[in-house]
């Protein structure tokens, strides 16, 4: 997982240098129902799901996975289908999903990372994005922990922090806490802190990976340290700590780029570039399933729940699959929007 991060985290400095943007048309007028059933269908109706079995990617990063056993066992449940989980990877599915419509389900699909699979099939019309995967597009940020939130309720933006900083400080420097040095985020954080007017007053920390990261940030929080670090969404130390994100402003491309550069001569500040993550069909699902692609229309799921479900997963003991079970138990307020009114 630390190298698939890092590697997402690489991806957008090359995106934002030369970019290969994926094309994106949401699907949004799925029909639930289809023409006035004949009197033969009301006698026997068709199942909702088809005849075939519908196969849902489980890629091999943990968000992605509890998405597709929650998905498996919602349509199971509401629906009565049958459901195949096939372990998949992010490439594979462009390609498979375009020439033979298997997957017909990819819960987790980052189009601007297959850009190329990912156009040739939505104009082939083939495959297409049914909604958003999580309710918001902006995945990156610096945060603040909720204590320092609640002890400077004036401290909303990044940009508000050189006036703030000082009084938090004292004699000495607030740590800035950004990623390792050999991933994007770090270069854009360094350029930021100038952007933002800080280098007098933050020390930016480089962890050597992931792990010291996290250990850092919790080891500021247990202190109950004035602190500001860099993190990403989803995430289970987002949960499992409490924190608030500082807003980072409106995106600005030609911005971003320089800060995306070791050599940016003059960086301005920007929101990290926002990332579509979109629930990917098949066109036949789309078509043949209209109950199904209604379902998934409809599944957006809040980033904070997922970093709750990624914290729960860090429980001992815990699986996969005992996190989508316990969603599914527990979390009616969110799912039953999906499943939609009048489904069991």
């Amino acid at each position: 997982m630390n190298r698939l991060i890092g590697a997402l985290m690489l991806a957008v400095v090359g995106l934002l240098v030369s970019p290969a943007w994926a094309q994106f048309t949401v699907l949004d007028h799925a029909q639930d129902g289809g023409a006035a059933p004949s009197p033969e269908a009301v006698a026997q109706p068709a199942p909702l799901c088809g005849t075939r079995t519908i196969s849902i990617a489980r890629v091999g990063w943990p968000s992605a996975q509890i998405l597709a056993e929650i998905h498996a066992r919602l349509l199971a449940k509401a629906f009565g289908c049958t459901v195949w989980v096939m372990q998949a990877d992010l490439a594979a599915i462009g390609s498979t999903m375009s020439a033979t419509g298997e997957p017909a389900v990819a819960p987790e699909m980052w189009p601007n990372r297959i850009a190329e699979l990912w156009n040739a099939g939505v104009n082939a019309q083939t495959l297409r994005a049914a909604a958003t995967t999580y309710a918001q597009a902006q995945l990156e940020g610096w945060f603040i922990p909720d204590y320092l939130a609640q002890a400077q309720p004036q401290l909303k933006a990044a940009s508000e922090l050189a006036a703030v900083l000082p009084a938090l400080a004292g004699t000495g420097r607030v740590r800035l806490i950004s990623c390792p040095p050999d991933w994007a985020c770090a270069v854009i954080n360094r350029n930021l802190v100038k952007a933002y007017g800080l280098t007098g007053q933050v020390d930016v920390v480089e962890p050597a990976n992931r792990l010291e990261m996290d250990t850092l940030i919790a080891q500021a929080v247990s202190s109950k340290e004035p602190v500001v670090f860099y993190y990403w969404q989803p995430n289970a130390i987002l949960a499992q700590l409490s924190f608030t994100a500082l807003d980072m402003g409106a995106y600005d491309a030609g911005a971003a780029k320089c800060l995306a550069q070791v050599s940016c001569a003059d960086p301005k500040p920007s929101a990290f570039a926002p990332e579509t993550v979109v629930v990917a069909i098949s066109e036949w699902l789309a078509t043949d399933v209209p109950v199904v692609a209604g379902y998934f229309r409809r599944s957006s799921l809040p980033l904070q729940e997922m970093s709750t479900l990624l914290a729960q997963l860090s429980e001992g003991g815990a699986s996969v699959e005992s996190v989508a079970d316990r969603f599914v138990a527990e979390r009616q307020d969110i799912w039953g929007a999906w499943v939609g009114a009048g489904t069991p």
